[in-house]
């Protein structure tokens, strides 16, 4: 099975604006801004709950803890949330001001809770939809990952931040092409 594919920014513009034009389009930008900016997996986008990422007072945590049950390996992780996304996400409060600390930050349109599954089939919806071939749930964590490798952050601090046990895992998210190489050369 291939890799997912990195976006560039002028793909993930155009995802955004897609998403923009649908029925439920504050949620679904949040999920791909929650999947590009904290590097989530589709199945611990879809575990999230209310309480994980907003406080007692409904302010926008600035990390949270990934519950063993919430992860892929079963370890937990810190996640770090950036400007942009804390932005997003407290936008997105109005959407689950009412909701408990315990309920799902992101529901169906059914008001059920997503499974990885359906998350992963949202995903590709709108990828699909946004005319964006190659791309999947995981497009935005390996786009997270390469992003912040492109900025210089190191192997092993990407590894804590994808939740990685091994530096080899990371390194096979870094999409590596010409302009980088590019750019790699003239630093002599």
């Amino acid at each position: 099975m291939a890799q997912a594919s990195t976006l560039t920014d002028t793909q993930l513009r155009r995802v955004l604006q897609y998403v923009s034009t649908r029925r439920h389009a504050l949620r679904d930008r949040t999920i791909l801004l929650v999947s590009f900016n904290a590097g989530l997996r589709a199945k611990e986008i879809a575990a999230l709950l209310v309480g994980d990422i907003y406080d007692t007072n409904g302010a926008v945590r600035e990390h949270f803890n990934l519950r063993r049950a919430q992860t892929k390996g079963g370890h937990e992780r810190t996640v770090y949330l950036n400007r942009t996304l804390r932005r997003a996400l407290a936008e997105y409060r109005t959407l689950v001001e009412h909701s408990k600390p315990t309920d799902a930050l992101f529901s169906t349109q059914k008001r059920g809770a997503f499974s990885a599954n359906t998350m992963c089939q949202l995903f590709l919806e709108i990828y699909t939809a946004a005319g964006i071939t190659g791309a999947s749930s995981h497009s935005g964590r390996r786009t997270f990952v390469t992003r912040l490798a492109n900025q210089g952050v190191s192997v092993r601090q990407l590894a804590a931040l994808a939740g990685h046990r091994s530096i080899s895992t990371t390194q096979r998210y870094i999409d590596v092409n010409a302009e980088q190489l590019a750019n790699a050369v003239e630093l002599l």
